[in-house]
């Protein structure tokens, strides 16, 4: 997928050195890679816990950037619904498949044009705000229309501010990050980010058997815990839903159509989850959130043509899945 050097855009053959130097020092585990750009949008423009002061929580200032096939992105777009952002927040969504430029829009169709600058490819966003950027080029990124600037490209930050800071905009209350539960949900978060969200693509991007049976084993360890834990609680902390099964979500709408077949994530099908089905047709239902997925999107976009994983790009059929 390329990625910016010093602001110049290598394409994944000038870095295929490089990852497969990378990969064999991890023993062909999957690494994932850290944001680069850590502030924070808050209700009086004050610094956040990382990053730099002057992002203020207003109407119209900050737009963000997404992709409808990425999971991370995915979590920002549930967010910027639920919580009333539609009018506050911009958005531009990229097309769903990656080119040698990486994210990339699509001018010949409305859904994935950027309407803000008109950009070809997400790269020219970073390099916008930083010519000397290097560093992968990820979704989401939220961008200061202000300071022309990005804010943020991590996306359980973006979250967070979209969470609070701009509760006294929009007037919507909603607390999915509760002060009384805070501890509870980033023990959660970091769980299910290390064995399930992230898991997933540990067990998809593996290079080794051994690392892949690792990854696979653990992640099916997990979802068989949740499973066991939804037996007992409506949502994963208790009765109320929280920033917890907004992140689990993501993964769990592309399980079945996505990493069952690509990802060889395949032990069970999340359909063979009885509780888990219905938690996620339950969180599928909330106000909003229906919007944001696309299945057809994500069973192409997992199952396309791939040197490693699928070099002739078939798209497997698949059961209709019944969540929506």
């Amino acid at each position: 997928m390329g990625k910016l050097v010093e602001g110049r855009w290598l394409t994944d053959d000038a870095l295929l050195e490089l990852e497969t130097k990378e990969y064999e020092k991890a023993n062909g585990r999957f690494q994932r890679g850290t944001a680069k750009f850590r502030s924070w949008v808050t209700e009086t423009g004050e610094a956040g816990i990382s990053g730099d002061a002057g992002f203020k929580a207003e109407a119209g200032r900050y737009h963000l950037f997404a992709a409808l096939n990425c999971p991370w992105a995915h979590r920002t777009l549930i967010y910027r619904n639920v919580k009333q952002l539609q009018n506050v927040v911009g958005l531009s969504l990229v097309a769903p498949l990656r080119t040698d430029q990486g994210w990339v829009f699509d001018k010949s169709t409305p859904r994935f044009t950027d309407e803000l600058f008109g950009l070809d490819a997400m790269h020219q966003l970073y390099v916008k705000s930083n010519p000397d950027f290097t560093g992968r080029v990820t979704v989401p990124v939220l961008w200061d229309k202000k300071t022309q600037t990005i804010v943020s490209n991590e996306s359980s930050e973006i979250i967070r501010m979209f969470n609070s800071a701009f509760n006294e905009v929009t007037g919507d209350k909603k607390n999915f990050y509760p002060s009384k539960l805070a501890h509870r949900i980033d023990a959660m978060n970091e769980w299910v980010f290390n064995t399930v969200n992230n898991g997933v693509y540990k067990a998809g991007f593996a290079r080794t058997q051994e690392a892949y049976t690792e990854a696979v084993t653990t992640l099916f360890a997990s979802l068989e815990e949740i499973e066991t834990r939804l037996g007992n609680h409506k949502y994963l902390l208790g009765n109320q839903i929280t920033e917890a099964d907004w992140r689990l979500l993501p993964t769990l709408v592309r399980f079945d159509v996505g990493y069952f077949t690509a990802f060889k994530c395949n032990l069970k099908a999340l359909r063979d989850y009885p509780n888990i089905s219905a938690y996620l047709k339950d969180l599928v239902r909330q106000p909003g959130v229906r919007g944001t997925i696309d299945l057809d999107v994500y069973r192409r976009g997992y199952n396309s043509k791939s040197p490693l994983r699928n070099p002739h790009g078939i798209v497997p059929v698949a059961p209709d899945v019944d969540f929506l």
